[in-house]
């Protein structure tokens, strides 16, 4: 069975299932704990874990202020794990490549909710906080300034999520990075269909009578059905077809991508993950970003799909802002385009070359 797109998709919102992780960088892991930590929601945690994993060395400026830190947030329901495909990491991570770790300080840490962050399937389940994008990029920034000592980003990048993470960066604190970067995601709420779909997608979960408020015994089956909501965003026609050019083949890798995520995805997390999109929306603040921006985003997504122009549209309101749209081809993999660091490794490097030259570091 071709299980390319199956692999594709996992990049997209989960821990890799099929490919395998390039060799192993150097680098440190961590878990970072935040005390009586509160929530947008009012609602606190005694004690908020981030995991995280770092890869390089920090190297400060003569007033000691890292200035090579690289943050990368990953997407919905994933982990800092997903980029270590060979697809990201192998084009991106290496001697000479745009992110070489010989001269980068790479953060990859799991969001609230996520990997081996604090999360529902923890224990608390349907009582857990009712985490929004604020709340992660909140914990993200004191796992940065108090943890790693890194109080400059040199740039923040991010897929899907991540992306939308990276506007909510850019506005919080608009003088803490260098760069922004947002892959596979626009700059404004979530609305029309890519609501429409998620609000399915949860409400299949909380509909069913198995899942009990989150008190469950065992996977509720509603969560099949939001898996079913969830390959339909994330994947293209054209990719579909061509890894599925006969029924068998398509009955196959559909059946393979459910019981694949049955077996991982825990529905408290899927729904909480989900929801906590529900109140994300840049679009009023946009002129207040200071830093320079490279928004990127592919023909064939359909979460952010193209016909909309959004993103054309706003990117006028960034003072520093340009937006690239990779055109439909051959390699392009749907929302997954945002993993496949090839198609836009490019012009990536050369948004890294345009940044305002960095000090002398030690």
């Amino acid at each position: 069975m071709n299980l390319r797109l199956v692999s594709t998709l996992v990049f997209l919102l989960a821990p890799p299932l099929v490919a395998q992780p390039v060799r192993q960088l150097p680098g440190t892991t961590g878990d970072f704990a935040i005390h009586n930590f509160k929530f947008a929601s009012g609602e606190t945690l005694p004690v908020l874990r981030v995991h995280y994993r770092t890869l390089g060395s920090p190297r400060r400026d003569a007033r000691g202020v890292v200035r090579n830190a690289v943050l990368i947030l990953h997407g919905t329901t994933g982990s800092g794990n997903n980029f270590f495909s060979p697809i990201f990491a192998g084009e991106l991570f290496g001697a000479g490549q745009p992110l070489d770790t010989t001269k980068y300080y790479v953060v990859l840490r799991d969001a609230i909710g996520h990997g081996q962050s604090s999360r529902p399937s923890d224990g608390l389940r349907g009582r857990f906080p009712h985490y929004t994008y604020d709340d992660i990029v909140d914990a993200d920034y004191r796992l940065l300034v108090e943890r790693l000592g890194v109080a400059h980003l040199r740039v923040v990048m991010g897929t899907s999520m991540g992306g939308m993470l990276s506007w909510v960066w850019a506005e919080r604190h608009p003088d803490f990075m260098d760069g922004v970067v947002p892959l596979a995601c626009a700059p404004t709420q979530i609305a029309g269909r890519n609501r429409m779909m998620r609000r399915m997608a949860m409400d299949d979960i909380r509909s069913d009578p198995a899942w009990k408020n989150g008190d469950y015994t065992a996977p509720p089956p509603g969560l099949r059905a939001a898996l079913q909501i969830l390959w339909f965003m994330t994947s293209a026609p054209l990719v579909q077809q061509h890894d599925a050019p006969t029924r068998q083949a398509a009955d196959s890798l559909i059946e393979h991508f459910l019981e694949s995520r049955m077996r991982v995805t825990d529905a408290n997390d899927f729904l909480y993950a989900f929801d906590a999109s529900r109140d994300y929306n840049p679009e009023p603040m946009l002129d207040r970003i200071r830093a320079a921006v490279l928004a990127i985003n592919s023909a064939d997504d359909q979460v952010n799909p193209p016909e909309l122009g959004i993103v054309e549209r706003l990117i006028t309101q960034v003072q520093r802002g340009r937006f690239l749209l990779i055109p439909i081809g051959p390699e392009t993999r749907g929302h997954g385009t945002h993993t496949v660091a090839k198609l836009w490794k490019k012009p990536f490097a050369e948004f890294l070359e345009s940044l305002p030259p960095l000090p002398l570091l030690h």
